[in-house]
């Protein structure tokens, strides 16, 4: 696979609180009402869009919590869910703290994330169902992650959700080194994720990204 040049700047866990501090500053306020609506074109919806973003942001951190993470393929924690069509995750926010106390405990794995990727040595890898990654990659997954299902929630609670272009740039370098910037970096990430057309570019239906080391590229 060819791959673009890589010039951006590592992604750490400066990153993953800008991009959590961007989903918090977006998503605060929003009437509770309007977080039983679905999150863009997802079949979920907002309120359950965003305990998928938290429990993805703490699964993440759990992988380089283990002495040795590439001999647990799965960190076995009890999987649920709240409704058949719904996700299924181990972590949910108490519906009696109401949306702004979600947002709380986004930003809580955010920082868990970015704490356990900045301390972890570079050359440690984790596995993923997309292949193994190291804690760069990962910390650049919490922040897509965090952007892509900020701005699907955006939709729902009707704000503007664009994700912020310098992230959206770094993250497109390191999990998306095939896919050339059209127009602006933020435009591409929501097209690499499926979750937009662009001039030239029709909407994707299916989309990965690559978590392999730079040094192994």
């Amino acid at each position: 696979m060819p791959y673009r040049g890589e010039t951006e700047a590592p992604v750490g866990g400066k990153q993953v609180r800008e991009a959590v501090a961007h989903c918090v500053a977006v998503l605060s306020g929003a009437p509770p009402q309007q977080w039983r609506e679905r999150a863009g074109d997802l079949e979920w919806t907002c309120w359950e869009t965003l305990e998928h973003l938290a429990d993805d942001l703490l699964t993440y951190a759990l992988r380089f919590g283990l002495a040795h993470p590439m001999g647990v393929p799965r960190v076995p924690l009890r999987l649920s869910s709240d409704r058949a069509e719904g996700p299924v995750n181990v972590i949910f926010g108490d519906e009696t703290a109401g949306p702004d106390g979600l947002l709380t405990v986004v930003e809580a794995c955010g920082g868990l994330l970015a704490a356990v990727v900045d301390s972890t040595a570079p050359d440690v890898l984790a596995p993923h169902v997309f292949g193994a990654s190291d804690p760069e990659g990962f910390a650049a997954m919490g922040v897509v992650e965090v952007l892509v299902h900020t701005y699907d929630i955006a939709q729902g609670i009707q704000r503007d959700g664009n994700p912020p272009e310098h992230l959206s740039r770094q993250a497109l370098a390191r999990l998306f080194p095939d896919v050339p910037v059209t127009d602006s970096a933020s435009s591409t990430l929501l097209w690499a994720t499926g979750r937009v057309e662009t001039p030239g570019r029709p909407r994707r239906t299916s989309w990965r990204w690559y978590g392999a080391p730079r040094r192994s590229r």
